[in-house]
């Protein structure tokens, strides 16, 4: 069946944006290459971090269409429709942001000069990063030839918004490419188009991403690991940013100058994980502590040992827990029970001074993550999964979506509830509800939300490879059948997960009732503060009373 035209769809629209608003120290991605995972996965992790984002997941089914169909296009952060154009002659099937090929593409916004910035304006016909990245999912069945797509369409579309890094990856290769458009521009072809570098990781390293760019020199004759736009060092040159005699040209250096606010929200991100999985590289703090000369990570390392999917999972998972000077479960901040958690705005003024809270992996405010697995060897239906999350990655449960399934359970679309009212029906509220009843005693509420959350993923990753096996069986036999199986598995556990964080919340709700704490019996126990941060409100706290016996009278016991 051919159609004439379709609207262009997109994961997940804030219901509110702030206009021309960077979207700043937003999300984090890790890249795996399958030489560095322990069942040859190429992986890429995801984690979009708006606070007026309603995760949801989406899937777009595949589709022809007659010469001359045109196709909607809208910017990502605000629903803005930007205008039509062309599609495809067909279209491959996406589940959010893996597509039936298993092409992964994901993104981590840095900004760059403000010069470079672009309005998204409606009726444009300029495309946004979050276009571009759908568009190629739509039409790409390689990692390279996405790449490819994504420059085409900036070159004859033209671009706009803030400069982005995007994870590119299918089964074979993982790529990094950085992109950024060319600002309002007098002469024409200032204003179109966009100016980029891709990476492919070498087999056996892992990178990561996390607002800042991080494509610095790079190989100009290699073009089967490296590729670039004509005018990347030109434009940059005829700028004023780079000069050819001051030695290699940096695409960051160039396009995206660092600033301390990059070093301690979006270089920390990228340093911590390229430290955990590579401690024999020794990567100091001195770069995202702003010392003078200090060597930045490198875009690459090679992991200690190679990740499973569960470390991945786990690396997704951090508040810089035992980093000096960052570890977000201590200080005053944290409160008497170690929440991990600093309330927005990150950085204030007092006294003429700008101080700053670090910005972790983990964050309340996350929309969705994802770890996405593209794997050879096998057909793309079962060898792509999509482990979807809502909520903060250090207390959702990613549930296994394949890249071939034909449907995602309600409670995980649009379909299940939106950004303005709370819903049961909502894996998003409902995550979120569960979440925001750690924040007040967290160091004990947490210990049981992962106790359930270990559960359940456990018995995804223990039942994997029984049900890929019956999957790949029924696949020889019939093809649609193995689809099915998949796509009824997927939405079976979705629905269980949510079945079950709702009733974690009634657990949860009972046993931590009015800052009392259950025995094992249900009985409320008066646990108080923990002897550190009572030492704190003797010292510093004038409202804490010292007791003096009355005369006659003995000590009292606590209450």
């Amino acid at each position: 069946m051919k159609l004439q035209r379709t609207a262009f769809a997109i994961v997940a629209i804030p219901l509110v944006a702030a206009a021309h608003a960077p979207r700043a120290d937003a999300c984090t991605s890790l890249l795996v290459t399958p030489g560095a995972s322990t069942d040859g996965s190429a992986m890429v992790t995801y984690t979009a971090d708006s606070v007026t984002l309603y995760g949801t997941l989406d899937h777009e089914p595949a589709a022809t269409f007659e010469e001359g169909a045109m196709v909607d296009v809208y910017e990502w952060d605000t629903g803005i429709r930007l205008g039509q154009i062309p599609q495809a002659e067909r279209t491959y099937a996406r589940m959010g942001n893996m597509n039936e090929h298993q092409v992964i593409i994901t993104e981590t916004t840095f900004g760059g000069r403000d010069e470079l910035y672009v309005e998204c304006q409606e009726g444009s016909g300029r495309l946004d990063y979050g276009s571009l990245m759908f568009l190629a999912l739509q039409r790409a069945s390689t990692a390279r030839e996405a790449i490819q797509v994504m420059d085409a369409l900036a070159a004859e579309h033209g671009y706009c918004g803030y400069g982005e890094n995007f994870s590119v990856a299918d089964p074979n290769e993982v790529w990094i490419m950085s992109l950024v458009g060319k600002g309002e521009g007098k002469r024409k072809k200032e204003t179109t188009g966009a100016v980029w570098v891709a990476r492919r990781l070498p087999d056996g390293t892992v990178a990561a991403h996390s607002n800042q760019a991080v494509v610095r020199e790079f190989p100009l004759n290699d073009p089967d690991n490296n590729l670039y736009s004509q005018d990347v060092i030109t434009f940059a040159e005829d700028n004023g940013w780079h000069d050819p005699s001051s030695g290699a040209f940096s695409f960051q250096a160039a396009y995206s100058p660092l600033k301390f606010k990059k070093l301690r929200f979006s270089e920390s991100r990228t340093w911590r994980l390229l430290s955990r999985v590579a401690p024999w590289a020794g990567l100091s703090t001195d770069f995202i502590d702003g010392v003078e000369g200090a060597e930045p990570p490198p875009l690459w390392v090679e992991p200690d040992r190679k990740l499973s999917l569960e470390m991945v999972m786990d690396l997704k998972r951090d508040h810089y827990e035992g980093v000096e000077g960052m570890d977000m479960t201590e200080g005053l901040g944290a409160g008497p029970f170690g929440l991990p958690y600093r309330w927005r705005p990150l950085s204030w003024e007092y006294d003429g001074e700008t101080y700053l809270n670090p910005r972790a992996i983990s964050t309340q405010q996350t929309g969705y993550s994802v770890v996405a697995q593209a794997r050879t060897g096998m057909p793309h239906m079962v060898g792509g999964v999509l482990w979807f999350g809502v909520d903060d990655t250090y207390s959702t449960v990613y549930v296994p979506f394949y890249c071939g399934n034909s449907s995602v359970a309600k409670p995980f679309t649009k379909e299940g509830g939106n950004f303005q009212e709370f819903s049961w029906d909502s894996a998003f509220w409902v995550f979120n509800a569960v979440a925001a009843q750690a924040y007040a005693r967290y160091q004990d509420v947490i210990v049981d939300i992962q106790q359930v959350q270990h559960e359940l993923e456990g018995t995804f990753l223990a039942g994997q490879a029984a049900l890929e096996a019956e999957a790949l069986a029924l696949h020889e036999q019939e093809p649609e059948a193995a689809r099915r199986m998949l796509t009824e598995y997927s939405n079976q556990q979705a629905l269980h997960t949510v079945d079950r964080w709702r009733q974690l919340w009634n657990e949860l709700f009972v046993k931590y009732l009015d800052f009392h704490v259950r025995d094992e019996n249900g009985e409320p126990m008066q646990l108080g503060y923990p002897d550190g941060w009572r030492e704190r409100l003797v010292e510093d706290d004038e409202n804490t009373t010292r007791w003096r016996a009355l005369p006659g009278e003995e000590a009292p016991s606590a209450h």
